[in-house]
């Protein structure tokens, strides 16, 4: 029998998670750091799933091992070169038979392996568990403002100075709002999203002030995990402000790129209702034209500000005025450390 463990976060620092899923299980999400060297590929296990299911489980290890046999040597070169020493944890779905022949090849030709007791589905509900209810490693600094103000920018420069950063509309690749996916994809699932929400969230340090930008519950197609939400909102609350032409030099600098034109286009056609029809098309000429200072400023008061801020009916624990980074992320740092200093006492 193979050495069996439980699933616990130090094992993603000590050993190499290898996920011998099908590629498209792998895809919709895995353990941190994992590679995939798939036992079964994705026709092969519909392939075995319903001979299981017809002509019961010794047929279809029958067929399995037909399949997959050859296959063995390999898989653990593959897994060899990739550990490099470390120690080996398989894991496949529910901690079944793929794993579990895959842990038992490692060790019978003498690499140090490991079964996930569980396997993916064991991890899973311990990321699930996580976020509900959810108990900041950190105290929790959120930034909010209006669109433009470059808090995204400031969180950079916040980890560039050695604080504590997570952010979130990187990790779901949407800058969360309607304009918020122009040059990035956002093809990773919920799950994903999760997973790498956790794992960013286990590394944070305790004690120091925790920097995250306010979101909405839903950033794009994926949704902020648990009661993560309400957290945030219980936090120290940052209220960063900035000129109107200072933001719409920001928006142009990110956004001002032609080839994204099409994309502009078609996000801007998405909100004409909010807009309506006149604003709308007077804003599609200017970008037809490339003209975008007008377009941008456009957005920012007929838009962003009337749509997004228009319910605001609360002040922040301080404001911060956003229109140069370096100065900001000091009087950030100071003022953070002296709000939760006051919140912890």
């Amino acid at each position: 029998m193979p050495a069996t463990t439980p699933f616990s976060p130090e094992l993603l620092d000590s050993h190499l998670p290898v996920d011998v899923r099908t590629p498209l299980e792998f895809a919709e999400d895995h353990l941190p750091g994992a590679i995939n060297v798939p036992l079964l590929t994705n026709e092969e296990r519909v392939e075995i799933g319903i001979l299981h299911k017809h002509d019961g489980p010794p047929a279809a290890r029958k067929r399995g091992l037909e399949l997959t046999a050859h296959r063995f040597p390999e898989m653990v070169a593959t897994i060899a070169q990739a550990a490099q020493g470390r120690p080996v944890l398989v894991y496949c779905w529910r901690g079944g038979l793929r794993s579990k022949t895959v842990t038992s090849i490692l060790d019978l030709t003498g690499h140090k392996a490991v079964q996930l007791v569980g396997g993916y589905k064991s991890f899973r509900n311990q990321v699930a568990a996580y976020f509900t209810p959810f108990l900041p490693p950190a105290p929790l600094v959120v930034l909010h403002g209006m669109t433009g103000i470059g808090k995204t920018t400031l969180l950079q420069k916040l980890q560039e100075k050695g604080e504590s950063v997570i952010d979130l509309e990187g990790l779901a690749c949407h800058r969360g709002s309607a304009f918020g996916q122009l040059g990035l994809t956002q093809n990773l699932t919920q799950k994903r999203f999760e997973t790498l929400l956790w794992d960013v969230f286990r590394r944070v340090p305790g004690g120091r002030p925790l920097f995250l930008e306010g979101e909405s519950e839903r950033i794009g197609r994926v949704s902020l995990p648990g009661d993560l939400y309400q957290k945030m909102a219980a936090g120290v609350r940052v209220w960063c402000s900035a000129d109107l032409e200072t933001r719409v030099d920001r928006l142009i600098e990110e956004y001002g790129k032609l080839e994204y034109r099409e994309e502009m286009a078609a996000a801007l056609q998405r909100i004409r209702k909010k807009l309506g029809g006149v604003k709308c098309e007077e804003l599609a000429g200017h970008l037809e034209r490339w003209d975008l200072r007008p377009f941008m400023r456009g957005l920012v008061l007929d838009y962003y500000d009337k749509v997004y801020y228009k319910n605001r009916d609360w002040e922040g624990d301080f404001e911060l005025v956003l229109e140069e980074f370096d100065s900001a992320a000091d009087e950030l740092v100071r003022e953070s450390a002296r709000l939760t200093a006051q919140t912890n006492g």
